[in-house]
């Protein structure tokens, strides 16, 4: 491969590093004007969806042209193919962003119900998921995704735990019905996002080590794909 190649290679991987950043900071961002009740802070994550979105269609474009004009080979294939499944993970997480900020600011008029749940909390985990995702992706160092399964488990069990709270208070007091079923929705919110991030580990692996492997949300352990 040519050394133009290789430089406009890496120059995509960090268009989707930055992609994957501001994708998590809308997330995160996204909880905080919930929490804080911030509508101002709302307004700002969504106005970046747009910015999103035009990251999404212009990596594709590049990583398409790359292809087309180089037929990279081996690695550099499995990184261009990383790279057009990562940007769908990193754009569906960035509009989960938006929803919950949406949410921030239909829910900013009236106190919140203890302290948010576990919401809070939930999100801090899942963004600690993107983050090593993101970093394994620059560092091609699988270490960083290894516990991804034990992390998802915990997401899962938070999830779920939301929403058995969430039913509780919805019985105990009728008026807190929309606020509730609005942090069980924003709970599974986080949840997807954290499915997205694992795909976007088993993608890293595959492009670090020429193998798949996935993530099973069913059973402890990561589990090779047949075929």
């Amino acid at each position: 491969m040519t050394e133009k190649f290789h430089d406009e290679l890496t120059k995509l991987k960090l268009s989707v590093e930055e992609m994957g950043e501001l994708a998590k900071e809308m997330l995160e961002k996204s909880v905080i004007a919930l929490r804080t009740q911030d509508t101002e802070l709302a307004q700002k994550v969504m106005s970046h969806c747009q910015e999103l979105m035009q990251m999404d269609q212009q990596i594709e474009e590049d990583a398409l042209r790359l292809i087309a004009l180089h037929q990279p080979m081996a690695s550099d294939m499995r990184l261009v193919a990383t790279i057009l499944k990562m940007i769908t993970y990193i754009t569906r997480i960035g509009r989960y962003g938006k929803d919950i900020a949406k949410v921030a600011i239909e829910l900013s008029e009236e106190p919140h119900i203890t302290k948010l749940v576990s919401l809070p909390q939930m999100s801090g985990l899942v963004c600690s998921m993107i983050d090593d995702a993101l970093l394994a992706f620059e560092s091609k160092d699988i270490s960083h995704i290894s516990d991804f399964q034990e992390r998802e488990d915990t997401i899962d069990a938070m999830r779920y735990s939301i929403y058995r709270e969430g039913i509780s208070y919805m019985m105990e007091n009728p008026k807190y019905i929309t606020r509730c079923t609005q942090y069980i929705l924003i709970a599974r919110y986080l949840e997807r996002c954290g499915d997205h991030a694992c795909k976007m580990a088993e993608k890293i692996h595959y492009m670090v080590t020429g193998e798949h492997k996935e993530i099973d949300n069913k059973a402890s352990g990561i589990s090779a794909i047949n075929g």
